[in-house]
């Protein structure tokens, strides 16, 4: 859905063979329908590893290699320092933080001898701010300061693996509207970016266009980090 969606089409229609998971089996099938060349849907919860040794086999069985990998999958509960429990706190964590870990780990290992880009899709949330989403905002901050550390770590290890972050800002997606909602503001908000900006950040991190990009952090933001917005366009 949302983002994933986006990317999942556009590197599709750019010569990707994708594959496509998602816990949410109707939506992610629905997305590999729409894709410009045949690919592939895993139902898979980015949170548990035996879940990425799954799609780890599928992709040596199917493929041989992986040459990109997008960790997109995210969550998000609403509530400030005061309000989150810490059961709420560790749900957020183990999809944004946790399963970014996972999937950075595969890839990491499955890239070794014959490189490839890792693009983790971070947020806005990571550089300002956000009383609303203290566990969003925290597991975002960690995607950012882990993407840093992998990209560290394969140049030092002589791996042609590189490693970036896409932080995007408010973007027209589900999550987006239901956060509003909850917010008590309209669902889309007219401030609201297209999906497809932040697709066009992960098609190029994940090209040859980008070989001595890594380690970096890529805002897709119209200016929020710089341009704090009024409440009722956040």
């Amino acid at each position: 859905m949302g983002l994933g969606q986006a990317q999942a089409l556009l590197l599709a229609r750019e010569g990707a063979t994708v594959i496509v998971t998602d816990v949410a089996e109707s939506e992610g099938r629905a997305t590999v329908d729409r894709l410009d060349l045949p690919g592939v849907f895993l139902r898979q919860d980015v949170s548990e590893e035996q879940g990425w040794e799954e799609l780890r086999q599928l992709i040596e069985e199917r493929f041989g290699k992986l040459d990109i990998l997008v960790n997109n999958a995210a969550i998000m509960i609403p509530g400030s320092i005061e309000d989150i429990s810490l059961v709420d706190w560790r749900k957020v964590q183990s999809v944004n933080s946790d399963g970014v870990f996972l999937g950075c780990k595969m890839a990491v290992q499955m890239m070794r001898e014959t490189g490839g880009s890792i693009v983790n899709i971070a947020s806005v949330a990571s550089h300002v701010g956000e009383p609303y989403a203290a566990a969003y905002s925290g597991s975002k901050g960690a995607v950012r300061a882990l993407t840093k550390s992998i990209a560290v770590h394969c140049l030092k290890q002589g791996y042609s693996i590189r490693c970036n972050s896409v932080h995007p800002g408010s973007m027209d997606t589900p999550m987006v509207r239901k956060l509003r909602e909850n917010l008590g503001l309209p669902g889309q908000s007219p401030d609201a970016g297209d999906p497809i900006q932040v697709a066009y950040a992960v098609l190029y991190l994940a090209s040859d266009e980008s070989a001595l990009v890594t380690g970096t952090e890529l805002l897709v933001d119209n200016g929020r980090t710089v341009t704090p917005p009024t409440p009722a366009s956040r």
